[in-house]
């Protein structure tokens, strides 16, 4: 574990690696965000379940669980490194004055945080090639800054490599789940970290995202992990 990542369970090759950028809203000491605390529990500090279902992921053989160890609102690392939003300032209406850098104070956050996370997960990758990659992140019911719900169970991104999207969607539709094809937004705008760590090289990777008052509690969070495990599984199995 370092300041910007953990790494949960030891990587095999032809493993399953589950990354999970925004899987912490842990702030360190000597950064002050300027925004009340209860904002860290809520979904624009943190990707809500998906740190607890990776690591229960991880106790299966072959798979393992690579996470974000600083909330997002300190660091962003699925956003492209010269976006203002890897260091968010505003998030879904609510402001971060904390954030208000000079570009010495981004360039800091960048090599503090953001290059490390990136450099570990090439790292792992290459002297560790894995069969699949499960990119896992949760959305809320509802944005605050909308009154449009969204009534999807999961949803499946991706960029332009869709094989394991064709494989997964009719997997989950099976558990009775109403599952989004590139809902309730696109992976062609939002998948940097798949980008540049799957798709800029050929690997294989499954993009999910889950809503998050289905995986609040413990309870719903195993259901969810043996889910993603037995699928995951059974793509990297089909895609091969």
């Amino acid at each position: 574990m370092s300041e910007a990542y953990r790494l949960v369970g030891t990587p095999r090759f032809g493993g399953i690696l589950v990354v999970s950028d925004h899987a912490s809203n842990r702030v360190p000491d000597d950064i002050d965000l300027g925004i009340s605390p209860d904002l860290l529990d809520q979904h624009i500090a943190v990707d809500i379940g998906v740190g607890a279902i990776g690591e229960i992921m991880a106790r299966r053989p072959g798979i393992v669980a690579f996470q974000g160890n600083v909330s997002r609102l300190v660091c962003d690392f699925n956003r492209d490194e010269h976006l203002p939003t890897v260091v968010p300032d505003t998030s879904d209406g609510h402001a971060i004055p904390g954030n208000r850098l000079d570009p010495a104070g981004y360039e800091a956050r960048l090599a503090r945080f953001y290059r490390p996370y990136h450099t570990a997960l090439e790292n792992l990758l290459a002297s560790t090639p894995q069969a699949l990659i499960l990119s896992l992140h949760s959305f809320t019911p509802c944005l605050a800054s909308s009154d449009e719900p969204r009534p999807w169970h999961v949803g499946v991104l991706y960029n332009e490599d869709d094989r394991s999207a064709r494989i997964a969607i009719p997997m989950l539709a099976a558990e009775g789940l109403n599952v989004g094809d590139q809902l309730p937004y696109s992976g062609k705008l939002l998948n940097a970290t798949m980008n540049r760590h799957a798709e800029a090289e050929g690997r294989p990777y499954l993009g999910i995202e889950l809503r998050q008052d289905l995986i609040d509690t413990a309870e719903r969070q195993a259901i969810w992990a043996e889910r993603l495990a037995r699928i995951a599984n059974q793509v990297a199995v089909e895609i091969t």
